[in-house]
């Protein structure tokens, strides 16, 4: 009886124990550690940028044939190298190049840098210079007193022993008036011989006499067309300079003339 209750005393001391360790406040757990910190890592470097173009110009860009035009080119930015096409070559940064393109050309100007490259041009328009002038005309030869004289003045005629001038005399002194004004004012020192001329027929004192009335008539007469008569002399050869020599009307009328020639 005793054993059975000191078993149930037992019993009963564990099941106190137990319920009194089951009404012990609980212990919550421990936190968990904390995330580790992120790395921390350098900010990135910004890309380098490509070189600029300030300006890149050619004046003047029209241009002829043989004359010159200059390039002119300021570039800024990262660079490393410009160079300019056309047998230009590198050049620096800020600058200027004389050219003389024979044809029209474009330049294209090339900057390159870390962050790339960039490309210009400028163009010169090359035309044809205007043909030259034409050369002035070849002056004339000039021509002589004496050649003026044979070429634009004629002899006039005269019927068999007279002196007065006739219509076909008159013609042509009028003709020849005009003819002598233009010469004299081109020899102003010069003058001008009447000379009167018979045939053959007739003394030669009687002749002498008919061929200074002859040249006497003419000279008249041309001043009366407005020759000047301080530039006009006469002189009479009679029947000793004939230009005909035969014995018929038609070369005695050859020979019955006044002919103007150039005077000393």
């Amino acid at each position: 009886m005793f054993s059975k209750r000191k078993v149930s005393a037992i019993c009963l001391a564990v099941s106190l124990a137990m319920f009194a360790a089951g009404c012990k406040k609980k212990v919550p757990p421990p936190p968990p550690p904390p995330p580790p910190a992120p790395a921390v890592t350098a900010p990135a470097a910004p890309p380098a940028s490509a070189p600029v173009v300030g300006q890149f110009t050619a004046e003047p860009s029209s241009i002829q044939r043989g004359q010159s035009s200059t390039l002119r080119w300021e570039i800024s930015g990262n660079i490393t190298s410009v160079s300019i096409n056309q047998g230009v070559g590198t050049v620096q940064n800020t600058g200027s190049r004389q050219v003389s393109p024979a044809d029209s050309t474009t330049y294209v100007l090339t900057a390159t840098g870390p962050g790339g490259s960039v490309n210009a041009s400028a163009t010169v328009t090359v035309s044809s210079p205007p043909p030259p002038p034409p050369p002035p005309p070849a002056a004339a030869p000039k021509v002589s007193f004496e050649q003026r004289m044979a070429s634009d003045v004629q002899d006039a005629y005269f019927d068999y022993d007279r002196s007065d001038i006739r219509g076909d005399a008159q013609a042509t002194l009028t003709q020849d008036a005009t003819s002598i004004k233009a010469i004299l004012a081109d020899f102003p020192s010069s003058v001008i011989v009447i000379e009167g001329h018979c045939d053959e027929r007739g003394s030669a004192e009687y002749n002498l006499g008919l061929g200074d009335r002859r040249a006497t008539a003419a000279r008249d007469f041309l001043q009366q067309l407005g020759v000047p008569a301080d530039r006009l002399k006469t002189i009479s050869y009679g029947k000793e300079r004939p230009q005909c020599t035969e014995g018929n009307e038609s070369c005695w009328q050859k020979n019955r003339r006044v002919h103007l020639s150039p005077g000393q």
